[in-house]
């Protein structure tokens, strides 16, 4: 059985055929899905899903591109929430220099906004990083991050930094590039680490894996993840599948 530990269901490109897409994800095999709200609307969308559906659970918080919008309500909000049975984590959060939406010191303040809630409410976090390596590390250290750990989310980075994150009781979470031909570090990765610090996810509607690069992603794809891993450390696919699912429900505290 598969767990798609980072999933936006709660995305526009979804609206249409939603209950199609989950029937596909069942047929694939996935047992558990976790759909990210990362703003208002995505966050409201999150929740509403998780009361519809026995198997899908949800992650509340607010992405870094948007953090110059984010308000003292919006994080109380996001407190509230986490009290909800069926919400596993914070996140995502974290920081993303690629966009210049919010200024790094805004995005740096509402991340460690992000961590000490967490810590209060005793939740694991998602982190969103793009282009901003040295800077997550850093504060997710100075921060204590390792008291609550988590997810790398749709890991990019290098073995070296994979390995320093482990050590942070964090989780790495590999996704669609990893199938990818010249992703390099990804298979990397996915090779140097231990299966039991692995998870799988899609971020669809985004980074389709091949054969669907480019087009929009969905749950059910998240099996061609898990057999790129398998293939990459020799391993049986099943195998992939029962451990991944096996970490997440540990970290997510879900039975």
């Amino acid at each position: 059985m598969l767990f798609d530990t980072h999933t936006h269901l709660n995305a526009e490109q979804f609206d249409e055929d939603l209950e199609e897409v989950i029937n596909r994800a069942m047929e694939a095999g996935m047992e558990k899905m976790v759909v990210v709200g990362f703003d208002r609307p995505t966050i409201t969308r999150a929740m509403e899903l998780v009361e519809q559906y026995d198997f899908i659970y949800a992650s509340v918080g607010w992405h870094p591109v948007d953090a110059i919008d984010m308000t003292d309500e919006d994080l109380n909000w996001i407190e509230s929430l986490a009290i909800h049975p069926k919400v596993v984590a914070i996140g995502e959060m974290g920081l993303d220099y690629h966009w210049d939406k919010s200024p790094k010191d805004i995005q740096k303040e509402v991340f460690r906004k992000q961590i000490h809630l967490a810590k209060k409410v005793k939740l694991p976090i998602i982190i969103h990083n793009r282009e901003a390596t040295a800077d997550i590390v850093e504060i997710l250290k100075t921060e204590g991050a390792s008291e609550v750990g988590g997810i790398m989310h749709c890991y990019g980075g290098s073995v070296e930094t994979a390995m320093e994150c482990i050590d942070m009781n964090f989780y790495i979470s590999l996704g669609g590039t990893v199938t990818f031909k010249n992703a390099r570090k990804p298979k990397e990765a996915a090779a140097a680490i231990p299966l039991d610090k692995l998870l799988i996810e899609t971020d669809c509607p985004y980074l389709a894996p091949t054969p669907y690069r480019g087009k929009r992603n969905e749950p059910s794809y998240v099996k061609f993840v898990a057999e790129e891993i398998a293939a990459i450390k020799g391993i049986s696919f099943e195998e992939v599948a029962a451990k991944t699912t096996e970490n997440a429900k540990k970290l997510f505290g879900i039975k």
